[in-house]
């Protein structure tokens, strides 16, 4: 039972983990788009972060 529990866990921190990871590089592209470049910047060192 607790290594179920423990599974679970892990799977919920690597999907929190990659959704963090699209909506950042879903931002990433607008930011690009807009020309923003210090958000890109911002964005780009967020993703090295969870990289």
């Amino acid at each position: 039972m607790i290594k179920d529990r423990v599974e679970v866990v892990k799977k919920a921190r690597k999907t929190h983990q990659l959704n963090i990871i699209r909506s950042l590089q879903h931002r990433l592209e607008v930011a690009k788009a807009k020309g923003d470049d210090s958000l890109v910047r911002q964005l780009e060192a967020e993703m090295k972060y969870f990289s």
